[in-house]
């Protein structure tokens, strides 16, 4: 593990003078390219009283690399975590937040919550909204979930057969095994927002080790591991079925307007887009820029997982 270390004071935003009885985040961010876009995201999501774990995938260029980590000596409670080579499809990426959740336990007792992101994220709302809503449900962890066998049979081929992750690609070496036994299999999306003892459950529990040596050898586990574990556990009792996140994929614009989508934004209450970058299009982020401050939505969250009838890909 290595930490970086301060040099210059950053410019920090103010923080509302209740932001001490609200919940503390830490963020974990996974970057392999685009420093520009993460930098952006960064210094949006930035307080000095919360705490910033980053990974740069190891196959990420050399200068990549060396510009974010240069960067981030500037904060003094950012960390950057061992770097891995992350597989595409593998377990590497469960492995790091489960490396992630582990190291932001040790580093510190003053925080509540974790949330996942990727370089290429970037926050709907001030983290005084969001910390706002955290603190209004606390306890609760917000990730996508679906029963596997239901909702999404054709996926079960990954669960169902042994894989095995390389240095750089999965294994075209496959064999049949049973599923885990009296376990039901859900799958998902990869990003969720966890409590510490949720964090503390993944990380220290030995039932979690169980899925952990089954979903090993599995395909795009970061699908469904989490779903898998949190669902056939008591945990089951306290997830929002949403990660409130609003995704714009490349094919989307095929199907909807930016007026569409951003409509979408105006009648949701989602805390982080996906995908964001220059390139995206500039109503939707003038909509950004305008909203960022408002008052997030109100959103029955009962009726509208009730709505959900679909297999949400993010």
């Amino acid at each position: 593990m290595q930490t970086s270390s301060p040099v210059t004071q950053p410019c920090l935003r103010p923080l509302p003078l209740q932001a001490g009885t609200r919940v503390k985040i830490a963020y974990f961010i996974m970057v392999h390219h685009k420093p520009e876009v993460f930098k952006a995201m960064f210094a949006e999501i930035y307080s000095q009283d919360q705490f910033y774990l980053i990974h740069i995938d190891r196959k990420a260029e050399p200068e990549i690399t060396e510009e974010i980590q240069l960067f981030l000596v500037r904060f003094p409670n950012a960390y950057v975590l061992e770097s891995m080579n992350i597989v595409s499809g593998g377990f590497s990426m469960i492995q790091a937040e489960l490396d992630a959740m582990e190291f932001l336990l040790n580093a510190s007792r003053e925080w509540d919550y974790f949330i996942n992101l990727s370089g290429e994220d970037y926050p709907l709302k001030s983290q005084d909204i969001i910390r706002k809503f955290l603190t209004a449900n606390k306890g609760r962890n917000y990730i996508f979930y679906y029963d596997q066998k239901f909702h999404r049979p054709d996926t079960l081929q990954r669960i169902q057969n042994h894989f095995t992750e390389l240095t750089h690609k999965i294994s075209s070496l496959i064999y049949k095994r049973d599923f885990m036994k009296e376990v039901i299999p859900y799958i998902g999306g990869k990003w969720f927002m966890l409590t510490r003892e949720t964090c503390m459950f993944m990380t220290g529990n030995k039932k979690v080790m169980d899925f952990e040596d089954y979903y090993l050898h599995t395909f795009l586990p970061a699908e469904s591991f989490f779903q898998t574990v949190f669902m056939n556990t008591s945990f089951k009792d306290i997830i929002v079925n949403d990660d409130k996140r609003a995704v714009i994929e490349k094919a989307f614009f095929k199907k909807r307007s930016p007026e569409g989508f951003i409509e979408s934004l105006r009648s949701g209450n989602h805390l982080f887009i996906r995908k964001i970058n220059p390139e995206t299009d500039p109503d939707i982020l003038d909509y950004i820029k305008q909203t960022y401050d408002l008052p997030l939505g109100e959103v029955d969250e009962i009726e509208r997982e009730l709505r959900s009838d679909g297999f949400h890909n993010n």
